[in-house]
């Protein structure tokens, strides 16, 4: 199938999981009163629900699936493999824990997307410092590495919460995910960020290409593979720590939907990044409208929808990854 006719569809179907997403959850609002509020001559109350409680976070969870999966898909290219995310990575719980600090200490939104950025980037430093051998870096290292200091972050994120009664709701949402606090602040805030970092990493997608074919290729034709890799995790950070700053730590999106992009459009960076963009937005669309009617009218954090997907998924990548080791 033509790429042309893989993204229409994409494209298509992001924009119906928009119209369900606005139209679920507590109250069910119909297409055609959907079109009316949007023309201007639907109810007040429906006016309301869609335009100043829906429509921001459903702008959000399309945003912050976009970036995570774009990371994704340019972490997975950097490490060579199909296991690494910015969750699995660490970065997710760094920023988390700049947002639990930021939160403690009563900060506003900018000073919290900036706590989280800079303990998420730390944490990626820890992380390349730790795998770095000379000047190799051990990609099964980094990964171990960042599973444990997730681990280890999120140990001192509980803690945090015991010693802190009065913000342990605040920081339990952001610890499981979950866009019910989204408004348009926040969309204005974070979506410009998200979206131009993006951008500015669909730009390094044939240095990243020429970096899989090995990094003396890629040196030969001109790339500076140090520089590419230090920008790609630091334009990773910031796209992570602004998600988390809004939807707190959403785990898996960034592993889930690269990995099944690649075994639809293939592994050109070029056509597999804006493909793994759309797909990431209508994912955690609906992951977000899961979240809003499974226990409706009640809510249920988004992270546990993620982990439900994304846990038996990695699962799967490790059986799969054993059985091609041992056909070797």
């Amino acid at each position: 199938m033509k790429k042309s006719i893989l993204f229409s569809i994409a494209i298509l179907v992001f924009f119906i999981t928009i119209i369900i997403s606005i139209s679920a959850g507590a109250v069910k609002i119909p297409l055609l009163e959907i079109i009316n509020v949007f023309n201007g001559t639907g109810d007040e109350t429906n006016a309301t629900i869609i335009l100043n409680l829906r429509l921001p976070r459903v702008i959000s969870s399309a945003v912050v699936g976009m970036g995570l999966s774009v990371v994704g898909a340019f972490f997975q290219g950097l490490l060579r493999n199909p296991m690494a995310d910015p969750y699995v990575l660490g970065i997710s719980s760094g920023a988390a824990f700049g947002a639990t600090i930021a939160i403690i200490l009563g900060l506003g939104l900018f000073s919290l997307s900036f706590m989280a950025f800079v303990s998420s980037l730390f944490v990626i430093l820890v992380v390349y410092t730790i795998s770095k051998s000379g000047s190799k870096v051990s990609m099964t290292t980094m990964l171990l590495a960042g599973i444990a200091i997730s681990a280890f972050i999120s140990a001192i994120i509980s803690l945090l919460m015991l010693l802190n009664h009065d913000e342990f709701t605040r920081i339990v949402f952001w610890t499981m995910g979950g866009f019910s606090l989204t408004n348009w602040n926040s969309v204005i805030f974070s979506s410009p960020i998200i979206i131009i970092g993006s951008f500015i990493m669909y730009i390094f997608s044939r240095d990243l290409n020429a970096i899989l074919t090995g990094e003396e290729v890629a040196e030969h034709l001109g790339v500076n593979t140090e520089l590419i890799k230090k920008i790609i995790l630091i334009l990773g950070s910031l796209v992570t720590a602004t998600a988390v700053s809004v939807g707190g730590i959403i785990g898996f999106v960034g592993l889930i939907v690269p990995h099944i992009s690649r075994l639809i459009v293939g592994p050109d960076n070029r056509i597999l990044v804006p493909f793994s963009a759309i797909s990431g937005a209508i994912f955690l669309t609906l992951a977000d409208t899961l979240a809003r009617v499974i226990l409706r009218p009640s809510e249920i954090p988004i992270g546990i929808i993620t982990a439900a997907f994304g846990g038996p998924f990695f699962l799967y990548l490790l059986f799969k990854n054993k059985q091609k080791n041992e056909g070797m």
